[in-house]
Protein backbone atom coordinates (compact mmCIF):
# COMPACT_ATOMS: atom_id res chain seq x y z
CA UNK A 1 0.00 0.00 0.00
CA UNK A 2 2.81 2.38 -0.82
CA UNK A 3 4.74 3.74 1.31
CA UNK A 4 6.02 2.75 5.07
CA UNK A 5 4.74 4.92 8.05
CA UNK A 6 5.88 3.91 11.38
CA UNK A 7 4.75 5.10 14.83
CA UNK A 8 6.57 4.79 17.86
CA UNK A 9 4.07 5.08 20.50
CA UNK A 10 0.47 4.32 21.07
CA UNK A 11 -0.38 7.31 22.91
CA UNK A 12 -3.20 10.15 22.07
CA UNK A 13 -0.99 11.11 19.34
CA UNK A 14 0.35 7.52 17.86
CA UNK A 15 -3.23 6.15 17.53
CA UNK A 16 -5.04 9.37 15.94
CA UNK A 17 -2.49 9.09 14.06
CA UNK A 18 -1.95 5.88 12.82
CA UNK A 19 -6.07 5.34 12.28
CA UNK A 20 -6.10 8.23 10.21
CA UNK A 21 -3.23 7.21 7.72
CA UNK A 22 -4.62 3.13 7.78
CA UNK A 23 -6.32 3.61 4.60
CA UNK A 24 -3.24 5.99 2.99
CA UNK A 25 -0.84 4.34 3.74
CA UNK A 26 1.30 0.71 4.86
CA UNK A 27 1.04 1.46 9.03
CA UNK A 28 2.57 -0.03 11.73
CA UNK A 29 2.54 1.10 14.98
CA UNK A 30 4.97 0.11 17.61
CA UNK A 31 3.54 -0.03 21.45
CA UNK A 32 4.16 -2.80 24.70
CA UNK A 33 1.46 -2.38 26.36
CA UNK A 34 -1.41 -4.21 25.35
CA UNK A 35 -4.40 -1.78 26.25
CA UNK A 36 -4.31 1.98 25.62
CA UNK A 37 -4.39 4.01 28.91
CA UNK A 38 -6.84 6.73 28.95
CA UNK A 39 -5.03 9.42 31.21
CA UNK A 40 -7.69 11.33 32.20
CA UNK A 41 -9.71 8.61 33.86
CA UNK A 42 -7.00 7.38 35.57
CA UNK A 43 -7.60 10.63 37.96
CA UNK A 44 -10.89 9.41 38.63
CA UNK A 45 -10.19 5.42 39.22
CA UNK A 46 -8.65 6.63 42.31
CA UNK A 47 -11.83 6.81 43.54
CA UNK A 48 -14.01 5.05 41.65
CA UNK A 49 -12.29 1.69 40.74
CA UNK A 50 -15.27 1.23 37.82
CA UNK A 51 -14.09 3.47 35.48
CA UNK A 52 -10.37 2.01 35.57
CA UNK A 53 -12.33 -0.87 32.96
CA UNK A 54 -13.38 1.42 30.52
CA UNK A 55 -10.66 3.47 30.06
CA UNK A 56 -8.46 1.04 29.71
CA UNK A 57 -8.74 0.55 26.07
CA UNK A 58 -7.02 -2.82 23.65
CA UNK A 59 -5.43 -1.82 20.76
CA UNK A 60 -6.53 -5.07 19.04
CA UNK A 61 -9.57 -3.55 16.65
CA UNK A 62 -7.47 -0.30 15.89
CA UNK A 63 -6.18 -0.80 12.36
CA UNK A 64 -8.07 -2.29 9.73
CA UNK A 65 -4.86 -2.84 6.92
CA UNK A 66 -2.22 -1.43 8.99
CA UNK A 67 -0.76 -3.31 12.29
CA UNK A 68 -0.27 -2.48 15.41
CA UNK A 69 2.99 -4.45 16.89
CA UNK A 70 3.18 -5.24 20.72
CA UNK A 71 6.81 -4.57 21.10
CA UNK A 72 9.61 -1.86 22.30
CA UNK A 73 11.44 0.22 20.07
CA UNK A 74 15.20 0.04 20.46
CA UNK A 75 16.40 2.06 17.95
CA UNK A 76 15.60 4.51 15.50
CA UNK A 77 17.30 4.88 11.88
CA UNK A 78 16.48 6.80 8.67
CA UNK A 79 15.88 2.87 7.38
CA UNK A 80 13.30 2.04 10.10
CA UNK A 81 13.14 1.01 13.76
CA UNK A 82 15.13 -1.81 15.81
CA UNK A 83 12.67 -3.47 18.44
CA UNK A 84 13.98 -4.75 21.60
CA UNK A 85 14.57 -8.46 20.25
CA UNK A 86 16.48 -7.28 17.54
CA UNK A 87 13.54 -7.34 14.78
CA UNK A 88 14.21 -4.58 12.46
CA UNK A 89 10.56 -2.69 11.13
CA UNK A 90 11.60 -0.98 7.58
CA UNK A 91 9.72 2.48 7.16
CA UNK A 92 10.09 5.42 4.86
CA UNK A 93 8.69 7.57 7.81
CA UNK A 94 9.10 7.59 11.32
CA UNK A 95 7.17 9.86 14.06
CA UNK A 96 8.07 9.30 17.06
CA UNK A 97 5.33 10.14 19.99
CA UNK A 98 6.41 8.24 22.80
CA UNK A 99 4.62 10.30 25.49
CA UNK A 100 5.53 10.97 28.92
CA UNK A 101 5.42 9.52 32.29
CA UNK A 102 3.86 10.85 35.38
CA UNK A 103 3.47 8.80 38.92
CA UNK A 104 1.39 6.37 39.47
CA UNK A 105 -1.58 5.64 39.20
CA UNK A 106 -1.90 7.83 37.10
CA UNK A 107 -0.05 6.32 34.19
CA UNK A 108 1.66 2.92 34.81
CA UNK A 109 5.15 2.12 35.93
CA UNK A 110 5.93 -0.61 33.74
CA UNK A 111 4.01 -1.96 30.55
CA UNK A 112 1.94 -4.64 32.35
CA UNK A 113 -1.79 -3.50 32.17
CA UNK A 114 -1.87 -6.38 34.73
CA UNK A 115 0.71 -4.81 37.09
CA UNK A 116 -0.76 -1.11 36.71
CA UNK A 117 -4.37 -2.68 37.43
CA UNK A 118 -2.84 -4.15 40.91
CA UNK A 119 -1.26 -1.26 41.51
CA UNK A 120 -4.59 0.58 40.87
CA UNK A 121 -6.50 -1.62 43.42
CA UNK A 122 -4.07 -1.34 46.27
CA UNK A 123 -3.42 2.44 45.58
CA UNK A 124 -7.39 3.07 46.08
CA UNK A 125 -7.87 0.68 48.95
CA UNK A 126 -5.01 3.47 50.75
CA UNK A 127 -7.00 6.10 49.68
CA UNK A 128 -9.83 4.26 51.14
CA UNK A 129 -8.63 4.09 54.25
CA UNK A 130 -6.51 7.55 54.54
CA UNK A 131 -8.28 10.14 56.71
CA UNK A 132 -5.73 12.79 55.60
CA UNK A 133 -4.47 13.15 52.02
CA UNK A 134 -1.77 15.68 50.97
CA UNK A 135 -1.09 16.34 47.06
CA UNK A 136 1.98 17.87 46.16
CA UNK A 137 1.73 19.94 42.80
CA UNK A 138 -1.26 21.93 41.58
CA UNK A 139 -1.08 21.16 37.37
CA UNK A 140 -4.40 19.65 36.16
CA UNK A 141 -3.47 16.52 37.25
CA UNK A 142 -3.30 17.24 41.28
CA UNK A 143 -5.64 19.64 40.87
CA UNK A 144 -8.28 17.31 39.15
CA UNK A 145 -7.16 15.02 41.98
CA UNK A 146 -8.77 17.36 44.99
CA UNK A 147 -11.66 17.73 43.24
CA UNK A 148 -12.37 14.07 42.66
CA UNK A 149 -11.55 13.04 46.27
CA UNK A 150 -13.62 16.12 47.32
CA UNK A 151 -16.54 14.78 45.16
CA UNK A 152 -16.52 11.21 46.14
CA UNK A 153 -14.80 11.03 49.43
CA UNK A 154 -15.71 14.25 51.19
CA UNK A 155 -14.92 12.67 54.47
CA UNK A 156 -11.72 13.41 53.23
CA UNK A 157 -8.82 16.15 54.83
CA UNK A 158 -7.20 17.25 51.49
CA UNK A 159 -4.21 19.46 51.02
CA UNK A 160 -3.05 21.06 47.86
CA UNK A 161 0.52 22.22 47.65
CA UNK A 162 1.52 24.57 44.85
CA UNK A 163 4.69 25.92 44.24
CA UNK A 164 3.19 28.32 42.26
CA UNK A 165 1.47 32.27 43.51
CA UNK A 166 -2.11 30.75 42.20
CA UNK A 167 -3.17 27.87 40.50
CA UNK A 168 -2.46 28.02 36.90
CA UNK A 169 -0.82 31.38 36.92
CA UNK A 170 -0.40 30.91 33.55
CA UNK A 171 -3.86 30.88 32.16
CA UNK A 172 -6.24 33.84 32.67
CA UNK A 173 -6.60 34.71 35.95
CA UNK A 174 -10.29 34.30 36.27
CA UNK A 175 -9.63 30.12 35.67
CA UNK A 176 -7.76 29.49 38.84
CA UNK A 177 -9.49 32.29 40.99
CA UNK A 178 -12.70 30.03 39.77
CA UNK A 179 -11.58 26.69 40.80
CA UNK A 180 -9.73 27.62 43.68
CA UNK A 181 -13.07 28.88 45.34
CA UNK A 182 -14.90 26.14 44.36
CA UNK A 183 -11.90 23.56 45.87
CA UNK A 184 -11.92 25.72 48.98
CA UNK A 185 -15.90 25.80 49.32
CA UNK A 186 -15.70 21.62 48.87
CA UNK A 187 -13.56 21.89 51.92
CA UNK A 188 -10.00 21.64 50.55
CA UNK A 189 -7.01 23.19 51.77
CA UNK A 190 -4.61 24.65 49.41
CA UNK A 191 -1.19 25.98 50.25
CA UNK A 192 0.73 28.11 47.49
CA UNK A 193 4.09 29.44 46.88
CA UNK A 194 5.81 26.74 49.19
CA UNK A 195 7.86 23.47 47.66
CA UNK A 196 7.97 20.04 49.86
CA UNK A 197 11.68 19.46 50.60
CA UNK A 198 11.43 15.60 51.53
CA UNK A 199 9.69 13.91 49.09
CA UNK A 200 10.64 10.32 49.71
CA UNK A 201 9.08 9.05 46.28
CA UNK A 202 8.20 10.74 43.15
CA UNK A 203 6.73 7.77 41.63
CA UNK A 204 4.05 6.68 44.08
CA UNK A 205 1.54 7.58 46.78
CA UNK A 206 2.79 7.19 50.31
CA UNK A 207 2.16 7.81 54.05
CA UNK A 208 4.32 10.28 55.91
CA UNK A 209 5.14 13.90 56.88
CA UNK A 210 6.10 16.36 54.71
CA UNK A 211 8.69 19.58 55.47
CA UNK A 212 7.50 22.37 53.20
CA UNK A 213 9.65 25.37 52.19
CA UNK A 214 7.66 27.92 54.04
CA UNK A 215 8.51 26.14 57.37
CA UNK A 216 5.07 24.12 57.92
CA UNK A 217 4.83 20.55 57.64
CA UNK A 218 1.98 18.13 57.11
CA UNK A 219 1.54 14.92 58.39
CA UNK A 220 -0.76 12.84 55.98
CA UNK A 221 -1.85 9.03 55.82
CA UNK A 222 -1.33 9.63 52.36
CA UNK A 223 0.75 12.11 50.11
CA UNK A 224 0.29 11.98 46.22
CA UNK A 225 3.61 12.82 44.21
CA UNK A 226 2.04 14.98 41.28
CA UNK A 227 4.80 16.91 40.23
CA UNK A 228 4.40 16.90 36.43
CA UNK A 229 5.41 15.07 33.21
CA UNK A 230 8.82 14.14 31.57
CA UNK A 231 9.26 13.22 28.50
CA UNK A 232 10.01 9.26 27.23
CA UNK A 233 12.35 11.02 24.75
CA UNK A 234 15.44 8.33 25.52
CA UNK A 235 15.02 6.83 22.25
CA UNK A 236 15.45 9.67 20.37
CA UNK A 237 18.70 10.56 22.10
CA UNK A 238 21.46 9.13 20.30
CA UNK A 239 19.91 10.56 16.89
CA UNK A 240 22.42 13.20 15.25
CA UNK A 241 21.44 16.74 15.78
CA UNK A 242 19.37 16.40 18.89
CA UNK A 243 18.94 19.04 21.58
CA UNK A 244 16.74 19.10 24.79
CA UNK A 245 14.58 21.66 26.30
CA UNK A 246 12.45 21.23 29.54
CA UNK A 247 10.95 18.30 30.80
CA UNK A 248 12.84 16.19 29.21
CA UNK A 249 11.48 17.43 25.88
CA UNK A 250 13.27 17.33 22.38
CA UNK A 251 13.07 20.32 20.28
CA UNK A 252 12.26 20.17 16.69
CA UNK A 253 12.26 22.24 13.33
CA UNK A 254 9.46 23.98 11.82
CA UNK A 255 8.04 20.27 10.49
CA UNK A 256 8.35 18.75 13.38
CA UNK A 257 12.09 16.77 12.77
CA UNK A 258 13.71 16.43 16.07
CA UNK A 259 17.19 15.42 14.15
CA UNK A 260 19.03 15.60 11.48
CA UNK A 261 17.14 12.27 9.44
CA UNK A 262 15.03 14.01 7.05
CA UNK A 263 12.27 11.64 7.42
CA UNK A 264 12.05 11.16 11.38
CA UNK A 265 9.78 13.37 13.34
CA UNK A 266 8.57 13.48 16.59
CA UNK A 267 4.84 14.47 17.76
CA UNK A 268 3.48 14.57 21.41
CA UNK A 269 4.50 15.65 24.74
CA UNK A 270 8.21 14.04 23.55
CA UNK A 271 8.40 17.15 21.27
CA UNK A 272 9.46 20.76 22.08
CA UNK A 273 6.85 22.43 19.27
CA UNK A 274 5.72 25.44 21.59
CA UNK A 275 2.55 23.07 22.78
CA UNK A 276 2.26 22.23 26.27
CA UNK A 277 1.67 18.82 27.54
CA UNK A 278 -1.80 18.15 27.84
CA UNK A 279 -3.82 16.23 25.40
CA UNK A 280 -5.83 19.13 24.08
CA UNK A 281 -2.33 21.47 23.29
CA UNK A 282 -0.97 18.25 21.58
CA UNK A 283 -4.37 17.27 19.73
CA UNK A 284 -3.43 20.35 17.08
CA UNK A 285 -0.04 18.19 15.62
CA UNK A 286 -2.45 15.49 14.91
CA UNK A 287 -4.17 16.62 11.68
CA UNK A 288 -0.96 18.80 10.89
CA UNK A 289 0.74 15.34 10.96
CA UNK A 290 -1.83 13.44 9.02
CA UNK A 291 -1.59 15.73 6.48
CA UNK A 292 2.11 16.44 6.08
CA UNK A 293 2.29 12.55 5.58
CA UNK A 294 0.21 12.06 3.13
CA UNK A 295 1.88 14.45 0.70
CA UNK A 296 5.16 12.80 1.51
CA UNK A 297 4.21 9.90 0.78
CA UNK A 298 2.35 11.47 -2.30
CA UNK A 299 6.04 12.33 -3.23
CA UNK A 300 6.07 15.94 -2.35
CA UNK A 301 8.81 17.23 -0.38
CA UNK A 302 8.66 18.25 3.29
CA UNK A 303 9.98 21.66 2.70
CA UNK A 304 7.18 22.16 0.43
CA UNK A 305 4.77 21.76 3.39
CA UNK A 306 3.26 24.20 5.62
CA UNK A 307 5.28 24.77 8.82
CA UNK A 308 3.37 23.28 11.81
CA UNK A 309 2.37 26.45 13.90
CA UNK A 310 1.21 25.44 17.55
CA UNK A 311 -1.46 26.98 19.65
CA UNK A 312 -0.98 30.88 21.05
CA UNK A 313 -2.90 29.40 24.00
CA UNK A 314 -4.46 25.79 23.90
CA UNK A 315 -7.79 25.07 25.46
CA UNK A 316 -7.66 23.62 28.94
CA UNK A 317 -10.50 21.85 30.64
CA UNK A 318 -9.91 21.21 34.77
CA UNK A 319 -13.28 19.08 35.97
CA UNK A 320 -13.62 19.16 39.93
CA UNK A 321 -15.37 15.69 39.80
CA UNK A 322 -18.11 14.84 37.41
CA UNK A 323 -20.03 18.37 38.01
CA UNK A 324 -18.15 21.04 38.68
CA UNK A 325 -14.69 22.62 37.15
CA UNK A 326 -13.77 25.41 34.80
CA UNK A 327 -12.38 25.42 31.28
CA UNK A 328 -10.38 28.27 29.30
CA UNK A 329 -11.60 28.11 26.10
CA UNK A 330 -10.02 30.59 23.96
CA UNK A 331 -12.07 32.99 23.72
CA UNK A 332 -14.22 33.16 27.52
CA UNK A 333 -13.84 30.95 30.77
CA UNK A 334 -16.29 28.19 31.28
CA UNK A 335 -17.98 26.85 34.54
CA UNK A 336 -19.51 23.71 35.66
CA UNK A 337 -22.13 23.51 33.17
CA UNK A 338 -20.09 23.52 29.68
CA UNK A 339 -17.01 21.57 31.74
CA UNK A 340 -19.10 18.80 32.77
CA UNK A 341 -20.56 18.36 29.54
CA UNK A 342 -17.07 19.16 27.55
CA UNK A 343 -15.11 16.51 30.39
CA UNK A 344 -16.02 16.07 33.84
CA UNK A 345 -18.82 14.02 33.06
CA UNK A 346 -17.62 11.57 30.89
CA UNK A 347 -13.78 12.23 30.49
CA UNK A 348 -13.76 11.14 27.00
CA UNK A 349 -13.69 7.87 27.47
CA UNK A 350 -16.43 7.23 25.10
CA UNK A 351 -14.39 9.13 22.81
CA UNK A 352 -11.69 7.47 22.23
CA UNK A 353 -13.50 3.30 23.22
CA UNK A 354 -15.03 4.61 19.72
CA UNK A 355 -11.46 5.90 17.77
CA UNK A 356 -10.01 2.21 18.92
CA UNK A 357 -13.18 0.51 17.70
CA UNK A 358 -14.52 -0.57 21.20
CA UNK A 359 -18.27 0.46 22.10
Amino acid sequence: MGKRIIIVGGGYVGVQLAKALDSKADVTLIEPRSHFVHAPAMIRSVVDPQVLDKALIPYDDLLRNGQVLRARAKSISAAGVTLEDGTEVPGDFIVVATGSDNAMPFKPATDSIEAFRADSARIHKMLEAAQSVAIVGAGAVGTELAGEIAHFMPGKKVTLISSEPSLFPNMPSKLGTALHGKLSDAGVTTIFGARAKNLESMTEPYAGELHLSNGESIAADLIFPVIGSRAKSAILETLPGITKGAANRVTTDPWMRPSDLPNVFAAGDVAEAGDAMTIVAVSRQTPWMEKMLTSLANGKKVEEMAEYKPWKKAPFLVPLGPKKGNSYLVMFTAGDTITSLMKGKDLFVSKYRKMLNRT
